[in-house]
């Protein structure tokens, strides 16, 4: 019979409605799915150390609830020990670090000329004005004669400017408060509720505290979503990805500890203002691999400006080597047997997620990818192209 039937439309058109309808759902939940997901990812490693609790009989479920509330009360002991003076370089941070945007404003106005002055674009992106004495369209040749013969208070020019219509001066401080408040309310509209942050980290803690202490309830569950000739695959690569997602947060753990005590170490000894600030910025960024050292490192070439742009260089090549050693060494070494991620694939993959979902998007972005290059790898490069690709977890949890 050639046609559809009345029932086939209905049921295409209920199909189509259920896919628009669960799309929408998870767009609206996509906050509480990403920030579910990192529960998942820290029960993943979570579980590794429940599992070597349990070699000394110790209960799972305690076990894992001393490994999460133990990792709080290190992190709120750090904090106390280091109160004092985080305080006082915090403070610091926050005024000296609009004197050294203007001193990094100031040393490009300097050198316009030269090398910055063509990449920068001189004064459009400075800020800076015509030089005094040459009119403008805007501006009258009395105006102009009056502003020579008779000098004029900061409070004077912005009168005059308010008199004829015109803002503020465009200066390189207001410009970036400016882009930073505006990608501010964008990657972090969570932080404007208090009780959606605390709500966000009890999700995380209690997900990590369950899926520690009982993994193989949630692992048979999702197994029943597959049919029964597909288990076993299904399986091995579940296995894989656990395996593969626990090794990253891992290491990116030790990485934000190693980073941010190198960084600091660097820092003293070039005698930076508000060295141990920067180097816990640095260590908490790294979790947001290629983006946050690169925002760890602006607000510490600033700092250097203060002092010299010597000063500022050495700081720059400070930061490129220690990522250098990171990228080269440490991260190879520990991720080593593991899943590479091409950095082209996981910078437009972070871009993607924090286009999409802000913040939270751009966290996950890393895991989420090594996960779905996991299943990619396992499910069509080994199973349908045929290639033979070692995948850390395949055939074993290590």
């Amino acid at each position: 019979m050639i046609g559809w039937r009345s029932r086939d439309v209905l049921r295409a058109a209920a199909l189509i409605a259920g896919m628009y309808i669960g799309l929408k759902l998870v767009w609206l939940a996509s906050p509480l799915i990403l920030t579910a997901f990192l529960g998942i990812l820290f029960g993943l490693a979570v579980e590794a150390g429940v599992d070597k609790l349990a070699r000394w009989r110790i209960p799972r479920g305690l076990g894992a609830a001393a490994i999460v509330l133990g990792f709080y009360g290190l992190l709120i002991g750090l904090g106390a020990w280091m109160a004092p003076t985080l305080r006082e370089q915090a403070g610091e941070l926050r005024s000296k670090l609009p004197q050294a945007v203007d001193k990094v404003e100031s040393w490009i106005n300097k050198n316009q000329s030269g090398f910055f002055g063509v990449v920068l674009g001189g004064s459009e992106i400075t800020g800076t004005t015509p030089t005094a004495g040459t009119p403008t369209p805007e501006t009258p040749q009395q105006d102009t004669a009056t502003s020579l013969s008779s000098p004029r208070t900061p409070q004077d020019s912005a009168r005059a400017q308010a008199t004829r219509g015109e803002g503020p001066p465009s200066t390189l401080r207001n410009r970036i408060g400016g882009q930073f408040s505006g990608v501010t309310r964008y990657l972090f509209p969570f932080l404007t509720s208090t009780f959606t942050v605390f709500a966000g980290v009890l999700l995380i803690t209690f997900l990590a505290i369950y899926i520690g202490a009982d993994p193989d309830t949630y692992h048979r569950g999702l197994m029943h979503l597959f049919p029964h000739r597909a288990r076993d695959r299904a399986g091995e690569v579940l296995s894989a990805m656990a395996t593969v997602l626990r090794r990253w947060l891992v290491t990116q753990l030790i990485a934000m500890v190693a980073i941010g005590v190198v960084t600091t170490g660097v820092l003293l000894l070039l005698g930076v203002k508000a060295a141990f600030a920067l180097g816990i910025i640095a260590g908490l960024l790294e979790f947001v691999p290629t983006i946050g050292p690169l925002l760890s490192a602006i607000p510490a070439v600033a700092m250097g400006f203060l002092d010299s742009p010597e000063k500022a260089f050495y700081v720059m090549l400070a930061y490129i080597g220690i990522q250098f050693v990171e990228n080269h060494l440490l991260i190879p070494l520990l991720m080593k047997g593991s899943i590479d991620l091409p950095p082209a694939l996981t910078i437009m993959g972070q871009a993607l997620m924090a286009l999409v979902f802000g913040f939270l998007g751009l966290l996950v972005a890393v895991p989420a990818i090594a996960a779905v290059m996991v299943s990619i790898k396992m499910l069509y490069v080994e199973d349908v192209v045929g290639d033979d690709i070692e995948i850390m977890g395949e055939n074993d949890d290590d």
